[in-house]
């Protein structure tokens, strides 16, 4: 056997490079390369966040369901009546209809916003005793010493809480409907007024209690 044909196999296997091992695999990028600053959130600038308006209280007093019947059955529509306050002497009601319960409800909170107007309120209650009625509603509201709280019902209490009034006693003796109980507990609440509004009124000065 020729030792030469031996020898030649063997020398091309060895010319031959061997295939390269791969090495293991390090741990997976967080997202953050050396050198390099941490991604941000969202992929955004942090912005600053838009300043807030005052906080409005609101409250839905009554909603009502109305049924329309029509050839393939009935129609349903909604109203609503919304009592929006800032708790600080400004209060509006709202009234809203649309066929969807919540449009009602946007609509007359947007109304009651618009119809927002300035009370008096004096140490978390009314200055002095008011008898008012709106239609069928009569309404009849004292004041009352801190601690005493709301005795009122809920239409009339819903008004002022609105306002920012926290000790009243108020009586309802008329209809019980939810809008004109609310009405005339606003013409109440804009009949308010100050002994210094009542003397100014007058052309006179308050007098000092110290003398």
């Amino acid at each position: 056997m020729n030792t030469e044909e031996t020898k030649a196999p063997a020398q091309e296997a060895a010319a031959v490079p061997a295939p390269q091992q791969r090495g293991s695999r390090g741990p997976r990028r967080d997202g953050n390369r050396p050198g390099r600053a941490p991604r941000r959130e969202g992929g955004r600038r942090n912005e600053a966040p838009a300043e807030e308006g005052p906080q409005l209280m609101e409250k839905v007093v009554y909603v009502n369901r109305c049924a329309k019947v029509v050839k393939g059955g009935r129609r349903f529509s909604f109203s609503a009546l919304i009592v929006v306050g800032d708790q600080k002497g400004k209060v509006g009601y709202g009234f809203g209809k649309a066929n969807e319960v919540s449009d009602a409800i946007r609509k007359g909170t947007e109304a009651a916003k618009r119809a927002m107007k300035k009370v008096v309120v004096v140490n978390d209650t009314i200055p002095h005793e008011v008898y008012t009625e709106f239609g069928g509603a009569k309404i009849i509201l004292k004041p009352a010493a801190s601690g005493t709280g709301l005795v009122a019902s809920a239409k009339v209490r819903s008004v002022l809480e609105a306002a920012g009034v926290n000790n009243v006693i108020a009586k309802s003796l008329g209809s019980s409907n939810a809008a004109n109980v609310v009405k005339a507990t606003m013409e109440a609440m804009l009949q308010m007024r100050t002994a210094d509004q009542v003397l100014s009124a007058r052309g006179k000065q308050k007098k000092d209690s110290s003398i």
